[in-house]
């Protein structure tokens, strides 16, 4: 344990830079040759989508076609790595706190307010003495490295959800909610039936302040309370 040696920081390193700018442009430039080089079987299929397109591609002389189409799979695959890279998320732990940074944002949390840190599939998981969460941060970061830089130094790791069995499916108008929640939650579902990440990001967190922690299985949500919560009579 080094509860105040180095910092120990968990990212996705070089290997992650190198699939994002050299390997998914690979892909999308090989990706973009196969679909020029196919345009005319596509372009003959009744049920394919922008046929105008594909016999316009069809069209071109082999010598253009075949090069552009190279190029703007690459492009696109440039495109798609510079969005991955300014999402990248980094841990860095040490023994008085955690700095969750993703893209350009970062926050930092302080390990006398945490209580447990877990792994829910893909999200890492702080939560306090009430037993609300400090933080849900997604990634794609190895499990068992972010393990082992919190239990180096000293952090309360567990190896699933402490509070798993307590989570009951949401359902309208099902009782035992505090008064407000109930309104979110159907606010925060339309959210996850219409893909719009972000309002439901923020609607979790407006759950919290209700004492209401959710976790999602597909577009259903699941619910528990915290220990300071009060549902109604």
């Amino acid at each position: 344990m080094k509860a105040y040696g180095t910092p120990t920081v968990v990212s996705g390193g070089i290997t992650e830079l190198v699939v994002l700018w050299g390997g998914i442009p690979l892909v999308g430039g090989v990706l973009g040759g196969l679909l020029v080089a196919g345009a005319g079987w596509v372009a003959d299929l009744p049920w394919a989508p922008v046929q105008g397109l594909f016999r316009a591609v069809d069209g071109l002389p082999d010598r253009y076609a075949l090069p552009g189409g190279v190029g703007v799979g690459i492009l696109v695959g440039l495109v798609i790595a510079a969005v991955g890279t300014a999402e990248r998320v980094r841990v860095t732990v040490s023994g008085a706190e955690v700095r969750l940074r993703q893209g350009s944002s970062e926050r930092e949390i302080d390990r006398r307010d945490t209580r447990v840190v877990y792994l829910d599939g893909k999200n890492l998981v702080l939560l306090d003495a009430d037993d609300a969460e400090l933080a849900r941060q997604s990634s794609d970061l190895p499990g068992k490295q972010l393990a082992e830089a919190f239990r180096e130094h000293g952090w309360p790791w567990a190896e699933a959800d402490p509070h798993r069995e307590a989570y009951r499916l949401w359902v309208p108008d099902l009782p035992g909610l505090p008064a407000g929640a109930e309104a979110l939650l159907r606010a925060r579902r339309e959210a996850l039936e219409h893909d719009r990440g972000g309002e439901a990001k923020e609607l979790r967190a407006e759950l919290s302040r209700y004492g209401v922690v959710v976790r999602d299985d597909g577009k259903r949500q699941h619910f528990r309370l915290t220990r300071s919560a009060r549902p109604p009579a």
